[in-house]
């Protein structure tokens, strides 16, 4: 694919989501990815439930626009394979557990030894050194102890709620793929390579600091309890569904007055300011919803935007497919993929004047890559069919 990444090798050993997310962040944006998978079985997503023509919507939807490698790096001649790749590579990136890649004798040592100005990544779930470092980690751990649980419950004192997508996993691959093209824009300036190292837990808590850690930013005296800002979500219900409000100033209050033809609400001292509309949101809540609940949602959303006052439909994942405003996105794209037939994906969200859309490539199938790829780096015929036949590879 062309893109502004056109010309970029990337040589990704990463599985499940927050690696293989990152990588396909920047395929997308047309770096060349190499997904080096193990020939027994590959990436563990590849068997994840909700299938068609035996490739798993998980796989598909972290994967697409890669090549796909299989060496088995338990064994000389698979890692030797690999270091050849790795020699014609800009970046290489990992997310086994610290420690491992060193053990594998593919630490930033060796590679170096054959790509000197490799940028290597290096993905972990609660980062390189620390009482933790060492375990398995899993999403729902992340947001344990980063304290998204308990920002999502909306108060400490409340039982802790998981947030119901895998946002560590997902945000820690975005942070990745930022960090990827940081370190190449770095190197294309100075001409210096360097080891970018990040984890989940890392990730999650520098995101909760922009909005949800102001109880913690002041370093002074004993930390106040994060206390809830409201137990209720900005979620009303209409008698023909749901729609979400939200007023923030005083012209949008002023405007959501007059939406829902309620004059009293500005005269009411609890309301008079922004800061004591925020001191009194539940009661502020409860008499929205007591008006909205009594006409439909087509109702109230076009009062609401005949005054411009800041609302949306709620919708289900399905309904969102049709609705307008993501048709006008040209956000889905169906293409046809070998061996899942019919597939709808997002395509990548940020467009480049530089370079037009390009035509989806689905996510590839164990070892689809591995003859050609490994004929580019000077393999003959005879010898890739030995890797093959003896269990080192497969393709």
């Amino acid at each position: 694919m062309t893109g502004p990444l056109d010309g970029v090798r990337i040589i990704d050993l990463t599985a499940m989501i927050s690696g293989p997310l990152a990588t396909m962040m920047l395929a997308d944006q047309g770096a060349e990815v190499i997904k080096v998978e193990n020939p027994a079985g590959g990436d563990f997503t590849r068997s994840a439930a909700n299938r068609q023509g035996d490739m798993s919507a998980l796989y598909l939807n972290n994967n697409r626009n890669k090549k796909s490698v299989a060496l088995n790096l338990k064994e000389p001649e698979g890692r030797a394979a690999l270091l050849k790749l790795v020699a014609t590579a800009d970046v290489f990136v990992q997310n086994f557990r610290p420690g491992v890649i060193e053990r594998m004798g593919l630490g930033e040592e060796e590679l170096r030894k054959v790509a000197p100005d490799l940028i290597m990544v290096s993905i972990s779930g609660f980062g390189d050194t620390g009482p933790y470092s060492q375990r398995p980690v899993y999403d729902p751990l992340i947001q344990g102890l980063s304290g998204l649980a308990t920002v999502q419950a909306g108060s400490d004192g409340r039982r802790p709620q998981l947030v119901r997508t895998i946002l560590p996993d997902k945000l820690t691959g975005v942070t990745a793929a930022q960090a990827i093209t940081a370190a190449l824009f770095a190197r294309e300036r100075s001409g210096k390579t360097q080891h970018v190292r990040l984890s989940m837990l890392d990730a999650i808590i520098s995101f909760l600091w922009s909005s949800d850690m102001g109880s913690q930013t002041f370093v002074h005296g004993e930390l106040p309890q994060q206390e809830a800002a409201s137990f209720q979500d900005l979620i009303y219900e209409t008698t023909t569904g749901y729609i979400t409000i939200a007023v923030q100033n005083d012209r949008e209050w002023q405007a959501l007055i007059r939406a829902v033809d309620r004059p009293q609400w500005a005269e009411d001292p609890r309301f008079r300011t922004a800061e004591l509309r925020q001191q009194n949101i539940d009661a502020r809540l409860d008499l929205i919803q007591s008006v909205i609940k009594t006409d439909s949602a087509a109702h109230w959303l076009a009062r609401l935007e005949q005054e411009q006052v800041p609302c949306a439909p709620v919708l289900t994942r399905t309904q969102m497919l049709d609705h307008p405003q993501v048709q006008a996105n040209d956000l889905l794209v169906n293409y046809e993929h070998p061996q899942a037939g019919q597939v709808r994906q997002a395509r990548g969200p940020s467009r480049f004047s530089g370079a037009p859309d390009q035509e989806m490539q689905g996510a590839p199938a164990l070892g689809q890559h591995t003859r050609s790829l490994l004929a580019d780096c000077g393999y003959s015929d005879d010898e890739i069919q030995e890797l093959i036949d003896s269990g080192k590879a497969s393709g």
